[in-house]
């Protein structure tokens, strides 16, 4: 939900801006160069093998204050494949992202290091592993990093006096460091923002990262999100590789990209960076997901599509591909509907309803806070959501396999009957102004707000999530507003005489009592980040700054760590409450979020644009180790029209959290309520459906590797340059190639094939050769998106059923690609199956199987066989694959054998093989037609949990 409406927001920062007049900002002001930097005096191993050295100021200056002396610098190879440069106050703690929170080795104490014998001085300036070399120079210090393999220089901090930028600097409230970058470079990543010109960053666009409730509609600016991470893509003489930096601090920060070089310019805590190697864009993620937390193991069932803003998660919708055909999934597979504004109970059951007798998927349904009393957290409104009523709606969808999700804020509200309240205010766990806890106002009106860097807070909060259970047995929690997000800026007072909120309905005009709080330098730090692409204070609408946290903690540093934090107490607490995996949807993330949640991008607008803009913080969010991550279907406000509601499900279905959710105040925008949209859902969840074992998959390698469900063609072809700016395309995996239509009254689409072949998956006779990138022209009416699939991979799908429970029971068929009209080739693929609500996703527990499959073709024939690990789940769920596709060789000559586990099969009499030859809409350049067909072997009954293998020889028959 957002804080405001996005016009009173956007008029109210201008106000703000009007305000504040031609006062200095230090996003336009900071001089170029600030001071002559640091000397190295003293360098030297450290006891866990890496090395300490200290810096000292060379020249003070008052530019945004005082410098700081006197620096410990620490670096060292934690893996082969991560380095670690750490810089801090050489005699005073400084504050660091907390290490219970981010869990990491913790550098050397200051007082072990400080004015000890120097025994292991260090006369080499380079230090190091396999992968990455470290360098300095002393004076002035600077540090650069290098590839090992070939020589590249990854970061550089020295500069000359013809950079842009100076030396580097470390006063109390600001830092800054820069890194030169050849020109040619591409750069990703520094979010959360809504990025105008596509994925890759744009020169002198503002990268600003601070938590802040600012509708994603609004382009350039700091989002709920802060990922000071990016990822550098090079091509040097035709290969591409792959590195990415992170700078771990939680303060505000503006960073400068000029092209050539990059300027951090960070507002307090320390200079924390890694550096990770790659070099191909997946091994980069594997490394980073590594160092920060792989991404949380999502239940099969959270696929399924999702709806307007609030959610109801239901299992049981049909996906149609056609009128006659229905596919239902667990709710991995469905379709998730919210909206705000569900005002009761019968409201949802209708929407429920509808969308069956539309035939479209439905799994997932999920409230706002229209279930809830006054807005409050953990209540249920007892005229519209009356308990009685809404526990055997809960049964019935629940029997059905469908799910159900609220949403929670963070604020709770200040109320003296309000027992979370009270039970809160009696275990201390609110955020605190001068020792009382900080008054804000949201949804409830007048608030506070828990503390989770404290632990009894996060206690606190898995008691009220367990209480609430018991209420209403929710399947997942949906927390929202966590920036944090407050309607009124200052210190505040509950006015005397006048209710708050005064308004009916979704209020979000302050009406407490506030002043401006200006006496602290952590409310008006000396330089000015870009907040809310405005220079708006950094305490505006959200937590004042000089607030404190546990352990005098100042809301100043801790800022960007709330939603962060508050995912971490939740997870906590759902996982602490049947032994089952967690589905946790957060809007404010910062670096390691995705251990621990999914995430959708915010409030977006119903325009082109954003559907536009979806897709290029889609693919951001994969590289930020978030890959359960969507944006709201059709957008959540104003009204889309038609077409575009078409289009944005067509691509949405491919999103991997898929949800339509619309604004209170927008028209009702549910799939149904157009003929054509209702028509194009079922075409593009379909299709969905059918992958649900490969986009399950797919989350399974997120797991275990971090690699990304959505992520942009270049991680599959990281040497073609052209591909490296490409945002209206995307891949599913490696080979699943989704080209949707992004404009009005397209009924085709241009779009960037890579050498190659591709399969339409939805004609899978229609073909596309590349002999280099180049972009082709496909057909795309009204009701079409286009998918294709990639050569050399074999995907599994599956059928449907009426429900979900019952569809992930039908049987699997296996698509294998081979390059058209090739007599050699290869192919593989893999399944991951398992108990999927279990707290792990892992083999060797018995509840999970893991298959990989090949084909081959050579020597005139054709192969395609499996391997199982942990064969006995899927063994006892008997699945079987009933059905083998095979696209791009010359068909079946006969010799047609099966064998399952190393036994020849006898009985084939049921088996049904069938040749097309397939159609190719260009004409392949540069060499000869070749004939190519699609052969479909039906009529198998080969158990998922036992090896097989098949062959033939090749040739069509005459």
């Amino acid at each position: 939900m957002p804080s405001s409406h996005p016009l009173l927001c956007s008029l109210g920062l201008l106000f703000l801006v009007l305000l504040q007049g031609s006062s200095s900002n230090g996003a336009t002001t900071i001089p170029a160069k600030i001071g002559k930097g640091y000397r190295l005096i003293s360098i030297e191993e450290s006891p866990d093998g890496g090395i300490v050295g200290h810096l000292q100021i060379k020249q003070k200056n008052s530019i945004y204050g005082p410098d700081i002396p006197l620096l410990q610098l620490y670096v060292k190879h934690e893996t082969g494949d991560r380095l670690r440069v750490h810089i801090t106050d050489a005699e005073k703690q400084r504050w660091e992202v907390p290490y219970n929170l981010l869990p990491r080795d913790q550098p050397p104490s200051l007082k072990q290091t400080i004015g000890r014998s120097r025994k292991n001085l260090i006369t080499a300036s380079e230090y190091s592993s396999s992968e990455l070399i470290f360098s300095y120079i002393p004076d002035p210090f600077g540090f650069a990093v290098k590839r090992k393999s070939n020589g590249q220089t990854l970061f550089n901090s020295s500069g000359d006096e013809s950079d842009p930028y100076g030396s580097f600097v470390f006063k109390d409230q600001y830092l800054e460091i820069s890194t030169r970058l050849p020109k040619d470079a591409s750069l990703y990543g520094l979010g959360e923002n809504t990025q105008p010109h596509g994925i890759k960053l744009y020169p002198n666009d503002p990268y600003t990262l601070y938590t802040t409730d600012v509708s994603a509609i609004n382009l350039n600016t700091d989002l709920y999100g802060s990922h000071p991470v990016y990822m550098d893509l090079r091509n040097v003489n035709g290969e591409g590789s792959a590195h990415a930096v992170l700078l771990l601090n939680s303060n505000g920060m503006d960073v400068v990209y000029r092209g050539s070089s990059l300027t951090y310019k960070v507002i307090g805590g320390v200079f924390d960076f890694y550096f990770f190697p790659g070099p191909s864009p997946l091994d980069v993620v594997d490394q980073y997901t590594a160092f920060i937390g792989r991404p949380a193991p999502m239940p099969y069932w959270s696929f399924v599509g999702h709806g307007n803003r609030c959610w109801v998660m239901l299992e049981a919708g049909p996906s149609v591909v056609n009128d006659s055909q229905f596919s239902l999934f667990s709710a991995v597979s469905g379709f998730h509907q919210c909206r705000w504004g569900y005002h009761n109970l019968s409201v949802v059951e209708d929407v429920v309803e509808n969308y069956k007798a539309a035939k479209i998927p439905l799994d997932v349904i999920w409230n706002d806070d229209d279930h809830m009393d006054g807005h409050k957290d953990f209540t249920l409104n007892q005229q519209n959501y009356p308990r009685a009523k809404l526990l055997p709606f809960l049964e019935k969808i629940h029997s059905e396999g469908m799910k159900y999700i609220v949403i929670i804020d963070p604020g709770i509200g200040v109320n003296s009957t309000y027992g979370v309240y009270q039970r809160g205010l009696a275990n201390d766990v609110f955020i605190k102004y001068e020792g009382k806890p900080y008054l804000a106002q949201v949804w409830p009106g007048a608030v506070n707000f828990p503390d989770f860097l404290n632990p009894k807070t996060v206690e606190w909060w898995g008691d009220e999530v367990k209480r609430f259970h018991e209420l209403v047995p929710v399947d997942g929690l949906w927390i929202d507003m966590n920036e944090a997000s407050n309607f009124c800026s200052g210190l505040c007072t509950i006015p005397e005489g006048k209710k708050c909120p005064s308004v009916t309905g979704p209020g979000w005009e302050c009406c407490l009592d506030c002043k401006n709080i200006t006496k602290t330098r952590w409310d008006d730090p000396p330089y000015k980040i870009n907040a809310s692409g405005s220079q708006v204070p950094i305490g505006y609408k959200t937590i004042a700054t000089s607030a404190v946290h546990y352990n005098g903690v100042l809301e100043y540093d801790a800022h960007s760590l709330y939603g962060f934090s508050q995912s971490i107490a939740t997870h906590k607490a759902l996982q602490g409450l049947q032994g089952k995996r967690p589905f946790i949807l957060t809007r404010s993330t910062f670096v390691g979020s995705g251990h621990y949640a999914a995430h959708w991008t915010g409030d977006n607008k119903g325009t082109w644009d954003d559907l536009k803009y979806s897709i290029s913080t889609m693919l951001n969010f994969g590289i930020f180790g978030v890959p359960m991550v969507g944006s709201d279907i059709c957008g959540f406000y104003p009204a889309p029209t038609e077409e575009l509601c078409n289009r944005w499900i067509e691509v949405g279905a491919f999103y991997p959290f898929s949800r339509d959710h619309a604004n209170y105040y927008s028209p009702r925008q549910e799939l149904y309520q157009w003929k054509s949209v209702a028509e194009s859902a079922r075409n593009a969840l379909g299709m969905r459906y059918k992958l649900l074992p490969y986009l399950y998959t797919l989350s399974y390698e997120a797991h275990i590797t971090g690699a990304p469900i959505a992520r942009p063609l270049f991680f599959s072809f990281p040497n073609i340059t052209e591909l490296y700016g490409l945002s209206t395309q995307f891949l599913l995996g490696s080979s699943l190639m989704v080209s949707p239509v992004l404009d009005k009254g397209n009924t085709e689409v241009s779009a960037l094939f890579p050498p190659g072949t591709w399969y339409s998956l939805f004609d899978m006779t229609q073909v596309i050769v590349s002999e280099e990138p180049h972009y082709h022209t496909v057909p795309a009416p009204l009701h079409v998106i286009n998918v294709h699939l990639y050569q050399g991979a074999i995907i599994p799908m599956q059928q449907g059923g009426l429900i979900s429970k019952q569809a992930r029971m039908t049987p699997f068929s296996l698509v294998v690609t081979f390059p058209a009209g090739a007599t050699e080739g290869g192919a593989k693929g893999n399944l991951f199956l398992d108990e999927d609500e279990l707290p792990d996703m892992k083999l060797g527990n018995g509840y999970s199987s893991y298959i990989e499959f090949y084909a081959n073709a050579a020597e005139g024939a054709v192969k395609v066989w499996s391997e199982v690990q942990e064969s006995k789940f899927a063994l006892e769920k008997g699945w079987v694959i009933e059905k083998v596709t095979v696209l791009g060789l010359n068909g079946i000559g006969g010799a047609f054998t099966v064998e399952v586990d190393g036994n020849a099969v006898v009985d084939t009499s049921n088996i049904e093989i069938s040749t097309t030859e397939q159609m190719f809409p260009e004409k392949l350049e540069g060499k000869n037609t070749k004939r190519s067909a699609m052969v479909e072997v039906k009529g198998l009954q080969l158990p998922v949990g036992k090896k097989f293998a098949m062959s033939w020889k090749m040739g069509i028959k005459g």
